[in-house]
């Protein structure tokens, strides 16, 4: 197992790496990775929807969802909330502020390509007729709730969902193997999704789902517009940044910072 200095040395090679991507094969790897963040939106919300407790269904999902950044970091893809520990190596000067916004707007878009991707093909597959269309609602009913959050809520669970994102990423890092990674990665996201954070890239597929299922099944929600699409992701994606920042950052002040 690698210690929490040994992964923070270790980050900063790969994060500076991700910054010097051509920026064509940053984007592809950004789709996958929107991709496997919805794919397992999909299967946490399928797997939860006919539980009657909220609380127990609440928890099934958040131990499926997972599987989505396990899908990302061992299968190879970019995703912008990991990607807010680039902090780290240009804190260290090994990247610049520069390459960093271009890798956060680039894997940003890729993100949201992926996610839309997932969406259209789950509902315009009419997967959302499982269980008598409950899934279709369930999609629509999630969807219209996280559009009704007000920006400061949206903004400090973007925090605790992106702190804890991190610290997933960082203790997968940890780990030398693919059980490990996923052992390491597994208990913070499941508390982000249990707790009910709220997750950027996770927001584009189920504000998008939602908007699409609400349409094709002509199921009314009073908060759901493209406007409160894009007024949950601001405040949510400036959350996130700083819950990366203080992970980043913090285990750089704590790991490389010379004295």
């Amino acid at each position: 197992m690698n210690s929490p200095a040994e992964i923070a040395k270790n980050y900063l090679n790969t994060g500076t790496a991700k910054t010097q991507l051509p920026i064509a094969k940053m984007f592809v790897l950004s789709i996958f990775a929107g991709m496997f963040i919805a794919i397992a939106g999909v299967g946490a919300t399928t797997a939860a929807v006919s539980i009657a407790s909220p609380s127990v269904a609440k928890l099934v999902g958040a131990c499926i969802f997972p599987a989505g950044l396990a899908l990302s970091l061992i299968a190879g893809s970019e995703l912008f909330t990991g990607n807010c520990l680039i902090i780290m190596p240009v804190l260290s000067k090994k990247a610049t502020v520069g390459a960093m916004l271009k890798n956060w707007l680039v894997v940003y878009a890729g993100n949201f390509v992926g996610a839309l991707i997932v969406s259209s093909l789950v509902v315009y597959s009419h997967t959302f007729n499982l269980f008598d269309g409950n899934l279709a609602a369930s999609a629509v009913a999630t969807a219209d709730a996280k559009c009704a959050l007000s920006f400061f809520d949206a903004f400090l669970r973007g925090i605790m969902c992106n702190l804890l994102v991190c610290l997933g990423v960082w203790m997968a890092f940890a780990a030398t193997d693919v059980a490990g990674k996923i052992i390491g990665l597994y208990f913070p996201v499941m508390i982000f999704v249990l707790c009910g954070f709220e997750h950027s890239v996770a927001n584009m597929y189920y504000i998008s789902s939602g908007l699409m299922a609400s349409d094709l099944y002509q199921i009314a929600a009073a908060n759901l517009s493209i406007g409160n699409f894009i007024g949950n992701l601001i405040p949510v994606t400036l959350g996130n940044i700083v819950g990366g920042f203080i992970v980043g950052i913090g285990y750089w002040y704590a790991y490389i910072k010379h004295n």
